[in-house]
This record gives C-alpha cells, sequence and structure tokens, in this order.
C-alpha cells in the first residue's frame, strides 16, 4: 500500500498519533514515525494484543482482538505492549480499510494515541490551577491584612494621635511635659506612617479603586522622593481597568523588577510604560544599571522566575533581556480578553 498524495503523506509522517496498517494477522505493514517511536516495533512485525484483549471474556470462535472483532466500535483506553516490555497507556481505534486480494487478508487501519501527554498536559494545567489558586488567597490574605492595617491598627493610633494633641493643649504651662507629649506624638506619627507603608505593600487601596497606572505612578513617586539618586518616570497610553487578577499581578511584577533594580542594578534611570493596543497590554520596565548574567544568579534568579510564572497564570508572557554594563528591560504581554465581561471599562 502506497501514499500517492504529497499533502496526506505530511500529514501522515508528522502527525503525533501512531497510525499502523496490519493484517488480520496482526502483521505491520506499515506505520507512521510517531508509531515506530510510541511503540519500537517495526514493519514486518506482528502487533501485540492489549491488556484488555488479552484479559477479556471472547465467545467461542472470536478473535481475540476486540477492534477486530467488532466492526463499529468507539475507541477505548488500554494499554499496550511495547518492544521493551512496557506497558504504555493508549486511546485505541481501528477500521478495515483495505482487502488486499493478493493475499486474501484484509488490512485494518490501527490508530495509537499516547495518554501520557496527556496526562503531562493534565498536570501541567493542575498545577497551573493549585498556583493559581495560591496566589489568589495569599493576595485574598494580603487584602485583608491591609483593610485591618490601615481601618484597624491605623484608626486607633490616629484616635491616640488626637488624644495626645488634646493633652498637650492643656499642659501649655509645663514645657518639660509638652515637650515629652510632643515627642511622643512624633513617635507616633512614624508608627502611623510605618503601618500606612506595610498596608501599602500588602495591597494597595489605590489599586483596587483607581487601577493599574495610578498605582503604579504613586509607587513610583514615591521611591523618586526617597531615592534622589534614581529617577523615576511613568508612561502610559491608552491603558483600560482590567480584571482584578490581572492587575495585582502586572503590579506584583512591576514591583519585583523595581526592587530588584534597587537592590542590584545600581541604576541611575528606571522607566515604566504602560500601552493597550488592539491586542495586548505591554508593559516595559528598563533601567540602565549594571546588567547581569541570568546563568550566573544564585537560587536560579527565582525572583525573575516569579515574575515569569505570575505572567503564566494570566496567559501573558514575560521577556527578560539584559547586558552587563547596559542594564535590564523587562516585556509584559497580556492578551486583552475575548469577552467583554473580563474587561473593566472606565
Amino acid at each position: 500500500m502506497t501514499l500517492t498524495n504529497n499533502y496526506f503523506k505530511e500529514i501522515y509522517e508528522h502527525i503525533q498519533d501512531g497510525i499502523i496498517v496490519m493484517t488480520a494477522s496482526r502483521t505491520i505493514v506499515m506505520m507512521n514515525p510517531a508509531a515506530e517511536r510510541l511503540t519500537g516495533w517495526r514493519v514486518g512485525e506482528s502487533v501485540p494484543y492489549c491488556t484488555y484483549c488479552q484479559e477479556r471474556v471472547k465467545a467461542s470462535g472470536e478473535p481475540t482482538c476486540y477492534l477486530i472483532a467488532n466492526s463499529e466500535v468507539p475507541s477505548f483506553l488500554s494499554q499496550m505492549p511495547t518492544y521493551h516490555g512496557k506497558q504504555i497507556d493508549v486511546e485505541m481505534s481501528t477500521a478495515a480499510i483495505y482487502a488486499n486480494t493478493e493475499s486474501g487478508e484484509t488490512e485494518y487501519l490501527l490508530v495509537l494515541r499516547d495518554q501520557e501527554l496527556l496526562k503531562k498536559a493534565q498536570e501541567v494545567d493542575i498545577t497551573k490551577k493549585m498556583m493559581h489558586a495560591l496566589i489568589d488567597a495569599r493576595e485574598s490574605e494580603h487584602k485583608r491584612l491591609a483593610q485591618e492595617l490601615h481601618d484597624g491598627v491605623g484608626q486607633s493610633l490616629f484616635t491616640v494621635s488626637v488624644a495626645l494633641q488634646a493633652v498637650n493643649s492643656f499642659i501649655h504651662d509645663n514645657p518639660k511635659l509638652s515637650s515629652y507629649i510632643t515627642e511622643v506624638q512624633h513617635e507616633l506619627q512614624r508608627a502611623m506612617d510605618d503601618v500606612k507603608a506595610y498596608s501599602h505593600r500588602l495591597r494597595p487601596h489605590s489599586l483596587d479603586q483607581l487601577g493599574l497606572v495610578p498605582t503604579i505612578q504613586t509607587m513610583l513617586q514615591h521611591f523618586d522622593k526617597n531615592m534622589p539618586h534614581i529617577s523615576f518616570a511613568c508612561q502610559s497610553h491608552n491603558v483600560e481597568r482590567y480584571t482584578p487578577d490581572v492587575e495585582i499581578n502586572v503590579y506584583r511584577v512591576v514591583q519585583e523588577a523595581i526592587h530588584n533594580v534597587l537592590k542590584y542594578a545600581n541604576a541611575k534611570h528606571v522607566s515604566v510604560t504602560l500601552s493597550d493596543d488592539a491586542d495586548y497590554l505591554r508593559v516595559t520596565i528598563t533601567d540602565d544599571g549594571i546588567g547581569f548574567d541570568r546563568k550566573q544568579l544564585q537560587s536560579e534568579g527565582l525572583g525573575l522566575k516569579h515574575m515569569e510564572e505570575r505572567m503564566a497564570f494570566i496567559d501573558g508572557a514575560c521577556r527578560i533581556t539584559s547586558v552587563l554594563g547596559e542594564g535590564t528591560t523587562i516585556e509584559l504581554r497580556i492578551p486583552r480578553w475575548q469577552n467583554d465581561e473580563h474587561i473593566i471599562s472606565r
């Protein structure tokens, strides 16, 4: 049996499913490369019986092969022995395709689909969902703690501050005590500032209220104010409001990138650009620092891997380019959701 059509020949040779043509006596007449890789069998050898056919109860005179014994059978799952004795999980189907007049035997098309690939894909999908759930749970906890710090501890400290201010107004004739109260007020203000900063790090309120761009701008303004030796810039173009999942993960990646710049890059200029087109939300973080060689990073650059993982959770991509002595550029690309319900209008 030959393949004369080049188009179908290409499909036959490159399809991932194993395709075997065998006789009723199970001799292999032809097989595609995928079948050879999957089973290790060769043309001229016999196809062994799967575990189901070996163990099933047969009627008198019925062929051992379940697929050959039944002309119309949906595909089913079983285990097939390979050339080295290993059992592989496969989905099988067959059909009588050719009556060979020379041999008098009917030839059958046997299709084998490797279930191990499906299992691995399912495992990857489950792992992704578990990690996504873990990040969601962590972000929910961060949001709760941030709210507690802001509404609970922060408001309590503010109440104490107001009370001290009232007390101080009654003891103006006692300079020593008034000076002490003022010192306590200053220390209390520092504590209030710390609570506010911790709350913002856990979950910026502006992210939920105003969106991604204002929150990143506020973060960069804070760094620009407190680190005068580095200039920070932020530009945005037509950026929509996105789902909380997208906004928090993009924000965390930008936050991680900026922290890495501050800790390691020795940069003088840092810029963040956000743009939104018909297909993608694009975010670029650029610095003019010392750069790095990712292969030489300790702990395999866990911060960089976490960035890539966060982008993967929202079906985005993260490209990290760094040149020693020239700086680093991190490019994020998040596809716009096709369903309008996934985009929050301004």
